[in-house]
């Protein structure tokens, strides 16, 4: 029988997601024609799960956030590429808007959005609360992902990128404590690869900016309402994009130094 999914492949970069990997697999063949999957030394199992569950797997020493990206997007069979993470599930009626998408040929436009919904550790997904849109499904013919060390997203406006209806889930930690270490790993590496902001803005940032990095997200995306584990959520957010500045002054200080 003919494959009637779109032209599609997503692919996965992974580094120990066996926890969701046969999940994230399986969704993503809901709609995709191809999963491809790029790990880079797994211990937990991960390449042997995803093959499991339906993925292409290839083994690459990291190189790097976008670079990886690249990596994946040169082993895709299709055009037409859907980027997702290790812990993040296309939901069934995300799939259906990407395929409907496709009825009539390939889409118009070379970028579209996905609405991003945080699942926590405990309760129902976050649907109503702390809500984003991330620009995952792309043409590689007319754009593709930064050939950066650091940076791994579409240089777009995703809020001009035309929105898909359906959550794109992501299982984004396992606890509070698992948070504050990807967004320390994350933040991290964001601080190596960025260019740098002058001293005395980082100064007032490391000085101030803490409380109105929590506020944002606290408030303005709605957090508040998810009680004390929305706050301490937020703290975690918080600090990991206050870390960001301390690494980028720290840039300051070493080439001071040297």
């Amino acid at each position: 029988m003919p494959d009637t999914r779109p032209p599609l492949s997503a692919y996965i970069r992974t580094l120990d997601e066996a926890d969701h990997i046969e999940e994230v697999v399986r969704a993503a063949l809901a709609v995709a024609r191809q999963v491809v999957v790029v790990d880079s030394g797994s211990t937990d199992g991960t390449p042997d799960l995803a093959e499991a569950a339906g993925a292409r797997v290839f083994t690459r020493d990291w190189q790097g956030s976008g670079k990886q990206k690249r990596i994946a997007e040169e082993l895709c069979r299709h055009d037409w590429l859907l980027d997702l993470d290790g812990d993040e599930v296309v939901s069934p009626a995300l799939a259906g808007s990407i395929a409907k998408l496709f009825e009539n040929g390939e889409p118009p436009e070379p970028v579209y959005a996905l609405p991003w919904v945080i699942v926590p550790p405990f309760g129902a997904p976050w649907h109503e609360v702390d809500r984003a849109f991330r620009a995952k499904l792309y043409d590689r013919r007319r754009i593709r992902i930064p050939d950066h060390p650091a940076w791994d997203q579409l240089e777009v406006d995703k809020n001009r990128a035309p929105r898909l209806e359906g959550p794109l889930y992501h299982h984004a930690f396992e606890d509070i404590g698992d948070l504050t270490r990807k967004v320390e790993r994350n933040m991290t590496g964001r601080a190596r690869g960025v260019a740098q902001k002058p001293k005395g803005v980082l100064a007032l940032r490391i000085v101030f900016g803490m409380p109105v990095y929590f506020l944002k997200r606290y408030l303005l995306k709605g957090l508040f309402r998810k009680g004390v584990y929305g706050f301490a959520f937020c703290v975690a957010q918080a600090y990991g994009r206050w870390l960001k500045d301390v690494k980028l002054y720290e840039r300051h200080l070493r080439d001071e130094t040297e």
